[in-house]
Protein backbone atom coordinates (compact mmCIF):
# COMPACT_ATOMS: atom_id res chain seq x y z
CA UNK A 1 0.00 0.00 0.00
CA UNK A 2 1.09 3.41 -0.83
CA UNK A 3 2.22 5.25 1.98
CA UNK A 4 -0.42 7.52 3.32
CA UNK A 5 -3.01 6.54 1.23
CA UNK A 6 -6.20 6.83 1.35
CA UNK A 7 -5.91 10.40 2.66
CA UNK A 8 -7.47 11.03 6.29
CA UNK A 9 -10.34 13.73 5.42
CA UNK A 10 -12.88 12.77 8.08
CA UNK A 11 -16.82 14.11 8.03
CA UNK A 12 -18.37 14.90 11.57
CA UNK A 13 -21.45 14.44 10.00
CA UNK A 14 -20.63 10.85 10.05
CA UNK A 15 -20.16 8.09 12.66
CA UNK A 16 -16.61 8.29 14.50
CA UNK A 17 -16.70 4.22 14.01
CA UNK A 18 -18.66 1.29 12.29
CA UNK A 19 -18.83 -2.38 12.93
CA UNK A 20 -18.49 -4.67 10.39
CA UNK A 21 -20.54 -7.43 10.05
CA UNK A 22 -18.23 -9.95 7.91
CA UNK A 23 -20.48 -12.42 5.94
CA UNK A 24 -17.65 -13.68 3.23
CA UNK A 25 -17.16 -17.28 4.90
CA UNK A 26 -21.05 -17.91 4.56
CA UNK A 27 -22.72 -15.71 2.78
CA UNK A 28 -19.95 -15.96 0.30
CA UNK A 29 -18.88 -19.36 0.09
CA UNK A 30 -22.39 -20.31 0.30
CA UNK A 31 -22.36 -19.95 -3.60
CA UNK A 32 -19.38 -21.82 -5.12
CA UNK A 33 -19.81 -24.43 -7.61
CA UNK A 34 -16.97 -26.35 -6.21
CA UNK A 35 -16.59 -27.53 -2.59
CA UNK A 36 -14.53 -25.60 -0.50
CA UNK A 37 -13.33 -27.90 2.10
CA UNK A 38 -13.84 -27.59 5.70
CA UNK A 39 -10.19 -26.71 6.50
CA UNK A 40 -9.93 -23.96 4.19
CA UNK A 41 -12.85 -22.40 5.55
CA UNK A 42 -11.86 -22.85 8.61
CA UNK A 43 -8.39 -20.90 7.89
CA UNK A 44 -10.37 -18.15 6.37
CA UNK A 45 -12.82 -17.30 9.07
CA UNK A 46 -9.06 -17.54 11.63
CA UNK A 47 -7.50 -15.01 9.20
CA UNK A 48 -10.83 -12.79 8.69
CA UNK A 49 -10.41 -12.41 12.77
CA UNK A 50 -6.51 -12.02 12.72
CA UNK A 51 -7.73 -8.96 10.17
CA UNK A 52 -9.18 -7.36 13.06
CA UNK A 53 -12.77 -8.10 12.16
CA UNK A 54 -14.86 -8.40 15.08
CA UNK A 55 -17.78 -10.05 13.78
CA UNK A 56 -17.55 -13.68 11.67
CA UNK A 57 -20.44 -14.96 10.65
CA UNK A 58 -19.41 -18.82 10.22
CA UNK A 59 -21.76 -20.96 8.49
CA UNK A 60 -25.62 -21.92 8.33
CA UNK A 61 -27.73 -24.99 9.89
CA UNK A 62 -30.20 -24.94 6.95
CA UNK A 63 -30.47 -28.37 5.28
CA UNK A 64 -27.56 -29.38 3.60
CA UNK A 65 -30.16 -30.12 0.47
CA UNK A 66 -30.91 -26.47 0.25
CA UNK A 67 -27.13 -24.77 0.52
CA UNK A 68 -24.77 -27.90 0.31
CA UNK A 69 -21.77 -25.73 0.33
CA UNK A 70 -22.43 -25.42 4.16
CA UNK A 71 -23.65 -29.07 4.64
CA UNK A 72 -20.32 -29.08 6.86
CA UNK A 73 -21.22 -26.61 9.93
CA UNK A 74 -20.90 -29.08 12.49
CA UNK A 75 -17.61 -29.85 11.57
CA UNK A 76 -16.35 -26.41 10.78
CA UNK A 77 -17.82 -24.55 13.72
CA UNK A 78 -16.11 -26.48 16.42
CA UNK A 79 -12.66 -25.72 14.57
CA UNK A 80 -13.25 -21.49 15.33
CA UNK A 81 -15.55 -21.42 18.14
CA UNK A 82 -12.57 -20.40 20.36
CA UNK A 83 -11.92 -17.45 18.33
CA UNK A 84 -12.40 -13.95 20.34
CA UNK A 85 -14.61 -12.36 17.73
CA UNK A 86 -18.36 -12.75 17.34
CA UNK A 87 -18.97 -16.47 15.35
CA UNK A 88 -23.04 -15.82 14.45
CA UNK A 89 -24.55 -18.50 12.18
CA UNK A 90 -27.50 -18.61 10.11
CA UNK A 91 -30.83 -20.76 11.53
CA UNK A 92 -33.39 -21.20 9.03
CA UNK A 93 -36.04 -22.85 12.02
CA UNK A 94 -35.73 -25.02 15.27
CA UNK A 95 -34.41 -28.18 13.97
CA UNK A 96 -31.45 -25.44 12.97
CA UNK A 97 -31.77 -23.99 16.46
CA UNK A 98 -30.91 -27.49 18.29
CA UNK A 99 -27.97 -28.08 15.76
CA UNK A 100 -26.66 -24.90 16.45
CA UNK A 101 -27.28 -24.44 20.15
CA UNK A 102 -25.31 -27.99 20.50
CA UNK A 103 -22.55 -26.65 19.43
CA UNK A 104 -22.64 -23.31 21.56
CA UNK A 105 -23.48 -20.89 19.04
CA UNK A 106 -24.36 -17.53 20.63
CA UNK A 107 -25.41 -15.06 18.02
CA UNK A 108 -27.85 -16.66 15.13
CA UNK A 109 -29.73 -14.98 12.70
CA UNK A 110 -32.95 -15.88 10.48
CA UNK A 111 -33.52 -14.90 7.32
CA UNK A 112 -36.99 -13.58 5.76
CA UNK A 113 -38.06 -11.62 2.52
CA UNK A 114 -40.03 -8.37 1.97
CA UNK A 115 -41.58 -10.07 -0.95
CA UNK A 116 -44.00 -12.98 -1.74
CA UNK A 117 -41.99 -14.24 -4.79
CA UNK A 118 -38.52 -14.14 -3.07
CA UNK A 119 -40.38 -16.15 0.66
CA UNK A 120 -42.00 -18.59 -1.97
CA UNK A 121 -38.49 -19.23 -4.04
CA UNK A 122 -36.49 -19.19 -1.06
CA UNK A 123 -38.71 -21.15 2.17
CA UNK A 124 -41.35 -22.11 -0.07
CA UNK A 125 -43.80 -20.20 2.00
CA UNK A 126 -45.79 -17.09 2.11
CA UNK A 127 -44.27 -13.66 4.36
CA UNK A 128 -46.19 -14.14 6.80
CA UNK A 129 -46.23 -18.10 7.06
CA UNK A 130 -42.33 -17.70 7.03
CA UNK A 131 -42.55 -15.26 9.62
CA UNK A 132 -44.74 -17.91 11.72
CA UNK A 133 -42.04 -20.18 11.24
CA UNK A 134 -38.76 -17.88 12.61
CA UNK A 135 -41.38 -16.99 15.63
CA UNK A 136 -40.50 -19.89 18.15
CA UNK A 137 -36.76 -20.17 16.74
CA UNK A 138 -36.42 -16.38 17.69
CA UNK A 139 -38.74 -17.10 21.39
CA UNK A 140 -36.09 -20.03 21.90
CA UNK A 141 -32.95 -18.54 21.11
CA UNK A 142 -34.06 -15.38 23.33
CA UNK A 143 -34.56 -17.40 25.82
CA UNK A 144 -31.61 -18.95 25.68
CA UNK A 145 -29.44 -15.89 25.77
CA UNK A 146 -28.84 -15.60 22.25
CA UNK A 147 -28.31 -12.48 19.77
CA UNK A 148 -30.46 -12.83 17.26
CA UNK A 149 -30.37 -11.06 13.75
CA UNK A 150 -33.28 -10.63 11.19
CA UNK A 151 -32.01 -10.47 7.60
CA UNK A 152 -34.72 -9.43 5.15
CA UNK A 153 -34.00 -9.91 1.65
CA UNK A 154 -35.23 -7.87 -1.81
CA UNK A 155 -35.80 -4.25 0.24
CA UNK A 156 -35.26 -2.42 -2.97
CA UNK A 157 -36.21 -4.22 -5.64
CA UNK A 158 -37.15 -7.76 -6.60
CA UNK A 159 -35.82 -10.16 -9.82
CA UNK A 160 -39.86 -11.28 -10.55
CA UNK A 161 -41.87 -7.94 -9.03
CA UNK A 162 -39.87 -5.34 -9.78
CA UNK A 163 -40.07 -2.39 -7.61
CA UNK A 164 -40.63 -3.11 -4.33
CA UNK A 165 -42.85 -0.63 -1.89
CA UNK A 166 -41.29 1.09 0.52
CA UNK A 167 -44.07 0.36 3.29
CA UNK A 168 -43.53 -3.57 2.37
CA UNK A 169 -40.78 -3.61 3.66
CA UNK A 170 -41.11 -1.56 6.80
CA UNK A 171 -44.40 -4.01 7.57
CA UNK A 172 -41.71 -6.93 7.55
CA UNK A 173 -39.08 -5.07 9.06
CA UNK A 174 -41.43 -4.30 11.79
CA UNK A 175 -42.45 -7.61 12.14
CA UNK A 176 -39.10 -8.97 13.15
CA UNK A 177 -38.18 -6.32 15.32
CA UNK A 178 -41.53 -7.32 17.37
CA UNK A 179 -40.33 -10.64 17.17
CA UNK A 180 -37.57 -10.22 18.54
CA UNK A 181 -34.73 -9.71 16.98
CA UNK A 182 -31.93 -7.44 17.99
CA UNK A 183 -30.54 -5.93 14.57
CA UNK A 184 -32.12 -6.47 11.54
CA UNK A 185 -30.18 -6.16 8.08
CA UNK A 186 -31.57 -4.37 4.66
CA UNK A 187 -30.09 -6.60 2.11
CA UNK A 188 -30.10 -5.38 -1.55
CA UNK A 189 -30.33 -8.75 -2.79
CA UNK A 190 -30.13 -7.55 -6.33
CA UNK A 191 -27.79 -4.41 -6.08
CA UNK A 192 -30.95 -2.21 -7.20
CA UNK A 193 -30.60 0.18 -4.53
CA UNK A 194 -29.65 3.99 -4.95
CA UNK A 195 -28.70 6.68 -2.10
CA UNK A 196 -32.24 8.69 -2.34
CA UNK A 197 -34.05 5.05 -2.17
CA UNK A 198 -32.12 4.16 1.38
CA UNK A 199 -32.35 7.28 2.68
CA UNK A 200 -36.42 7.06 2.41
CA UNK A 201 -36.56 3.70 3.89
CA UNK A 202 -34.34 4.47 7.00
CA UNK A 203 -36.56 7.85 7.75
CA UNK A 204 -39.85 5.63 7.09
CA UNK A 205 -38.20 2.88 9.29
CA UNK A 206 -37.36 5.58 11.88
CA UNK A 207 -40.87 7.00 12.27
CA UNK A 208 -42.48 3.31 12.34
CA UNK A 209 -39.91 3.09 15.69
CA UNK A 210 -37.46 1.29 14.28
CA UNK A 211 -34.45 3.48 14.54
CA UNK A 212 -30.98 3.26 12.53
CA UNK A 213 -29.40 1.88 15.79
CA UNK A 214 -30.37 -1.63 14.87
CA UNK A 215 -30.36 -1.50 11.44
CA UNK A 216 -27.62 -3.16 9.65
CA UNK A 217 -27.26 -2.62 5.93
CA UNK A 218 -26.38 -5.74 3.08
CA UNK A 219 -25.78 -3.90 -0.02
CA UNK A 220 -24.58 -5.65 -3.55
CA UNK A 221 -22.71 -3.72 -5.82
CA UNK A 222 -24.23 -5.30 -9.29
CA UNK A 223 -24.88 -1.72 -10.46
CA UNK A 224 -21.50 -0.06 -8.55
CA UNK A 225 -23.67 1.70 -6.13
CA UNK A 226 -22.91 -0.15 -2.98
CA UNK A 227 -20.78 2.05 -1.54
CA UNK A 228 -23.00 5.30 -2.63
CA UNK A 229 -25.70 3.53 -0.36
CA UNK A 230 -23.08 2.93 2.08
CA UNK A 231 -22.88 6.18 2.62
CA UNK A 232 -26.31 7.64 2.69
CA UNK A 233 -27.15 5.00 5.61
CA UNK A 234 -23.99 6.32 7.69
CA UNK A 235 -25.21 9.78 7.06
CA UNK A 236 -28.06 8.45 8.40
CA UNK A 237 -26.63 6.68 11.60
CA UNK A 238 -26.21 3.32 10.35
CA UNK A 239 -23.29 1.88 11.95
CA UNK A 240 -23.54 -1.69 11.21
CA UNK A 241 -22.84 -2.31 7.24
CA UNK A 242 -22.28 -6.19 5.91
CA UNK A 243 -19.38 -6.68 4.19
CA UNK A 244 -17.86 -9.31 2.38
CA UNK A 245 -14.29 -10.22 2.15
CA UNK A 246 -12.86 -10.54 -1.63
CA UNK A 247 -16.55 -9.47 -3.01
CA UNK A 248 -17.29 -13.03 -2.53
CA UNK A 249 -21.46 -14.32 -2.47
CA UNK A 250 -24.62 -13.72 -4.37
CA UNK A 251 -27.27 -15.54 -3.95
CA UNK A 252 -28.45 -19.13 -5.24
CA UNK A 253 -32.07 -18.26 -5.50
CA UNK A 254 -32.23 -14.90 -7.14
CA UNK A 255 -29.99 -15.20 -9.43
CA UNK A 256 -29.34 -11.61 -11.15
CA UNK A 257 -27.68 -11.11 -7.96
CA UNK A 258 -24.16 -10.70 -7.80
CA UNK A 259 -20.92 -10.07 -5.72
CA UNK A 260 -21.72 -8.33 -2.07
CA UNK A 261 -19.97 -5.33 -1.06
CA UNK A 262 -16.59 -5.96 -0.72
CA UNK A 263 -14.71 -6.01 2.92
CA UNK A 264 -11.82 -4.25 1.18
CA UNK A 265 -13.58 -1.47 -0.83
CA UNK A 266 -15.48 -0.89 2.36
CA UNK A 267 -12.51 -0.37 4.72
CA UNK A 268 -10.70 2.07 1.86
CA UNK A 269 -13.70 4.20 2.05
CA UNK A 270 -14.30 4.47 5.74
CA UNK A 271 -10.07 4.55 6.27
CA UNK A 272 -10.58 7.82 3.73
CA UNK A 273 -13.40 9.26 6.04
CA UNK A 274 -11.62 8.86 9.34
CA UNK A 275 -14.45 6.12 10.34
CA UNK A 276 -12.63 3.58 12.84
CA UNK A 277 -13.34 -0.10 11.76
CA UNK A 278 -10.37 -1.98 13.57
CA UNK A 279 -9.27 -3.81 10.30
CA UNK A 280 -6.14 -3.84 9.14
CA UNK A 281 -6.35 -3.79 5.62
CA UNK A 282 -2.77 -4.99 4.50
CA UNK A 283 -3.98 -7.87 6.31
CA UNK A 284 -7.50 -8.21 5.01
CA UNK A 285 -5.95 -8.16 1.72
CA UNK A 286 -3.63 -10.59 1.90
CA UNK A 287 -6.57 -12.93 3.00
CA UNK A 288 -8.63 -12.30 -0.06
CA UNK A 289 -5.27 -13.29 -1.87
CA UNK A 290 -4.92 -15.89 0.07
CA UNK A 291 -8.70 -17.44 -0.73
CA UNK A 292 -8.85 -16.11 -4.76
CA UNK A 293 -5.73 -18.65 -4.96
CA UNK A 294 -8.08 -21.54 -2.88
CA UNK A 295 -11.16 -21.00 -5.12
CA UNK A 296 -8.72 -20.69 -8.30
CA UNK A 297 -9.98 -17.17 -9.87
CA UNK A 298 -9.07 -13.45 -8.71
CA UNK A 299 -11.01 -11.41 -6.36
CA UNK A 300 -13.41 -8.78 -7.98
CA UNK A 301 -13.00 -6.41 -5.26
CA UNK A 302 -10.90 -3.51 -6.85
CA UNK A 303 -9.31 -2.88 -3.60
CA UNK A 304 -7.84 -6.02 -3.40
CA UNK A 305 -6.70 -5.65 -7.27
CA UNK A 306 -4.66 -2.14 -6.74
CA UNK A 307 -2.91 -3.08 -3.12
CA UNK A 308 -2.17 -6.54 -4.62
CA UNK A 309 -0.91 -5.68 -8.24
CA UNK A 310 2.69 -6.43 -8.93
CA UNK A 311 4.31 -4.09 -11.35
Amino acid sequence: MTTGLPMTVSDPALPARVRIHEVGARDGLQNEKTAVPTAVKAEFIRRLAAAGLSTVEATSFVHPKWVPQLADAEDLFPLVRDLPVRLPALVPNERGLDRALALGVREIAVFASATESFAKANLNRTVDESLALFAPTVTRAIEAGLRVRGYLSMCFGDPWEGAVPIEQVVRVTRALADMGCDELSLGDTIGVATPGHVARLLRELDGAGVPASRVAVHFHDTYGQALSNTLAALRHGVTTVDASAGGLGGCPYAKSATGNLATEDLVWMLDGLGIETGVDLAALTATSVWMAEQLGRPSPSRTVRALSHKE
